[in-house]
């Protein structure tokens, strides 16, 4: 029981929520309305961020038990069916997964003024990279561990292919190589607290919504398919993405920790991109060629909310504003 504090409420659902972990015994009375709740809301992720980290490292004096309460998992079914239904209401249907990859490849007119590692790489100075940081620390902190997940829910070339990729992610058996150790000492490197879970209560609702796509697709084995599409949409966009990133590192003067991060993501993700599309990918297909529109959605998806959460980043910066709920250390 010794992970993150529990983080502060912003509104009826994650009052209700963190007032019942945080109180003694168990948890009551955690059921709010939530048809009413935007699902795409600071209430609802937050609510739904926090049910979701009880399966990762839990909360300090939250019993690490309560991962299983029947109370709390009906709560999270009923947020996550909110936030699913709107994902696919918002979300173009896409029957062939070769068409969503393939428009990866393929950066859009204009694509250069709407890109956040654009933007970075062109205006960035340290205030907006230490932003961008602690905001992709919710994700890069716990990187490759809700993909890991799918695992055991593949066979044949694609879990061979996925594990080869994830053991590459937890640095290929070296602890200091794990690459979510790599973004610690990044942000160390940026004089960002690189507690796990730290900057919760700065992120806003497009930054929460990001980590919460990655483990509502890991955490059942229906979305599996999804899975696989959001791990490909990440590994395939990596690549031009790093690079960017670390020469906006490296013009704003951050030191080579910073840049160390990105760097590697430079070189492995290129190679990772292969293996996903050819055998990750491919294998399911040859598997399971019923899941092709669930591998396409779980593209599609990723793109949305990364563009969601781009648009949020970019309007803040551009009105020179932060793009925090709450400033930086």
């Amino acid at each position: 029981m010794n992970g993150p504090r529990l983080p502060s409420p912003r509104g009826a659902l994650s009052h209700a929520l963190v007032s019942a972990l945080g109180g003694p015994g168990r948890p009551t009375n955690v059921e709010q309305p939530a048809h009413d709740a935007d699902p795409f809301g600071d209430d609802l992720q937050l609510a739904l961020y926090t049910l979701y980290e009880l399966h990762y490292r839990g909360f300090r004096q939250v019993a690490d038990d309560l991962e299983w309460d029947p109370r709390l998992l009906a709560l999270r079914r009923t947020l996550e069916s909110r936030f699913a239904d709107a994902l696919h209401e918002a979300v173009p249907a896409e029957a062939s997964a070769a068409a969503a990859l393939e428009a990866l490849l393929v950066e859009p007119a204009g694509h250069v003024g709407t890109s956040v590692s654009h933007y970075l790489q062109r205006e960035g100075d340290l205030r907006r990279l230490r932003e961008y940081a602690a905001l992709r620390s919710l994700y890069h902190l716990k990187e490759a561990d809700p993909h890991a997940w799918v695992i055991p829910r593949l066979r044949g070339r694609a879990k061979a292919a996925m594990a080869a990729v994830e053991f590459d992610e937890f640095g290929a058996g070296r602890a200091e190589e794990v690459h979510a150790q790599l973004f610690a000492r990044l942000m160390e490197d940026l004089g960002l607290c690189s507690d796990y879970g730290h900057y919760v209560d700065a992120a806003p609702a497009e930054a929460l919504a990001t980590v919460n796509l990655m483990s509502l697709l890991g955490l059942h084995r229906a979305l599996r398919g999804a899975l696989v599409g959001h791990f490909a949409a990440v590994e395939i966009t990596s690549s031009p993405g790093s690079r960017r990133l670390s020469a906006a590192l490296c013009r704003a003067g951050a030191g080579p920790a910073a840049q160390r991060f990105y760097d590697e993501h430079v070189v492995a993700d290129a190679v990772h991109e292969q293996v996903v599309r050819r055998d990750v990918v491919g294998g399911l297909l040859d598997d399971e060629p019923e899941l092709e529109a669930d591998i396409a959605f779980g593209v599609r998806v990723t793109g949305f909310l990364e563009d969601r959460l781009g648009d949020a980043l970019l309007a803040a910066w551009r009105a020179r504003r932060s793009a925090l709920r709450r400033p930086l250390e």
